[in-house]
């Protein structure tokens, strides 16, 4: 495994996170062949959630010497039924050629506790925020699937500073271009204005060069 090539690593990642991949892939950062998806938004049905990582780390083990997975952490994974198994565990068990990059939720892979406070500073004054990434916006249907409005209403309107898009590939911009009245649908179902903060991809490829360097550690000694 070349030291910053991917050639040889799968990744194996939350759906809501392909535009993301999909944009590292096309400027040639991600240099495999091999990625897997998982249905966006199955952090509200976390059985289904870990049948489909497990199926795919599978698939993926089976084409590449190490496999990263792009999931968040404490966010992605609650299990109420059984509260003392996290995201970890599931990783722990697949292997030593597993690994997670080191995130709370797919925000976090894109801006950091501080980046947030900042932004959040900058464009609502402190306000409470709710942040998305271009995933959230593409796969609504997924990621909030089972919401009605009255569950909207008791989520988004206390996020007075409204939703910010942590959008580093442009897609907010071009999405508001070729549908309008979809995007201002979106909002007033929210019940929030909806903005695009332009970030860059730096720290999203940063977690996943750790966790390239975490492999190759790993399956060299």
């Amino acid at each position: 495994m070349e030291e910053h090539s991917f050639k040889n690593t799968a990744i194996v990642a939350c759906g809501t996170m392909s535009p993301e991949i999909n944009h590292l892939v096309k400027e040639g950062f991600l240099d495999t062949d091999n990625i897997f998806y998982t249905t966006p938004g199955l952090h509200q049905d976390i059985n289904e959630l870990e049948a489909q990582l497990i199926k795919f780390v599978e698939k993926a083990k089976a084409v590449a010497r190490g496999v990263i997975v792009v999931y968040g952490g404490k966010y992605c994974y609650v299990n109420p039924d059984n509260p003392t198994r996290l995201m970890k565990n599931i990783i722990e068990e697949q292997g030593i050629n597993v690994t997670r990059i080191e995130a709370s939720h797919c925000m976090g892979m894109l801006a950091s506790d501080d980046e947030m406070k900042q932004i959040t500073a900058e464009l609502a004054g402190g306000e409470p925020v709710w942040f998305m990434t271009p995933g959230w916006v593409k796969f609504r249907k997924k990621v909030f699937k089972g919401w009605d409005k009255g569950l909207a209403n008791e989520n988004f309107p206390r996020h007075t500073g409204g939703a910010v898009v942590l959008d580093g590939i442009g897609y907010l911009d071009q999405y508001m271009g070729e549908n309008p009245e979809e995007f201002l649908e979106y909002c007033d179902w929210m019940g929030i204005p909806m903005q695009a903060y332009p970030i860059t991809l730096d720290r999203f490829k940063g977690l996943l060069t750790d966790q390239l360097k975490v492999l190759n550690q790993k399956l060299t000694s």
